[in-house]
């Protein structure tokens, strides 16, 4: 933009058009979590039944699906920066968040991986998950985020109470409350808002 004093309209016209797009390129975000969501869900179901009714011999071997969602996730945010002209302080906030989200998994991994007491994994991921979808969800003021983050927080607690095998479906009740459901209704109110 040249150097050029706005008018007082002008400047609020600006204003305003940065902040429609911030909106709409959150809600366009939803795309994300129903990724995650879904690859989540299924990696633990499919753990889940595999355990309890012996169907594979390696049944944590599901969880490589993870790799192919974070590939996608790389070429898809890629393609996106290319789209995008201006990056606001909520973007750049969001990215530090799940940034420090994706490294905090990554030592929890590590540290449970090395010292072996995988009976507190499931709570601390389901701890872990609440963190960024509730901050996620303050930033973005979108209360669908904020409670499903909560219900990842009782799910913790709850999943302290049972046996090793069921935190599996503690992980999967968390993210259809944390990012299934709260991605479809950003998708929906994405379309919504671009309809006109």
């Amino acid at each position: 933009m040249e150097n050029e004093n706005l008018e007082p309209v002008q400047s609020l016209r600006l204003i305003e058009s940065m902040i429609n797009t911030a909106r709409n390129r959150f809600s366009d975000n939803g795309h994300l979590y129903l990724l995650w969501g879904w690859v989540v869900l299924i990696c633990s179901v499919v753990h889940f039944a595999s355990i309890q009714w012996n169907l594979f011999e390696h049944p944590e071997w599901i969880w490589g699906l993870t790799w192919l969602a974070l590939l996608y996730q790389t070429v898809y945010l890629v393609r996106q920066k290319k789209k995008i002209r201006v990056s606001t302080y909520t973007d750049d906030l969001l990215k530090a968040i799940w940034m420090v989200f994706a490294g905090c998994g990554l030592l929890l991994g590590i540290v449970v991986g090395r010292l072996g007491d995988w009976n507190t994994m499931y709570p601390l991921i389901l701890m872990l998950y609440g963190v960024p979808t509730i901050l996620s969800g303050t930033v973005l003021r979108f209360k669908p985020l904020v409670l499903g983050g909560i219900i990842c927080w009782m799910l913790c607690i709850i999943s302290v109470f049972l046996p090793l095998r069921y935190n599996l479906l503690m992980v999967s009740l968390a993210v259809i409350a944390a990012w299934i459901i709260p991605g479809y209704l950003m998708k929906q109110k994405f379309a919504k808002e671009n309809r006109s």
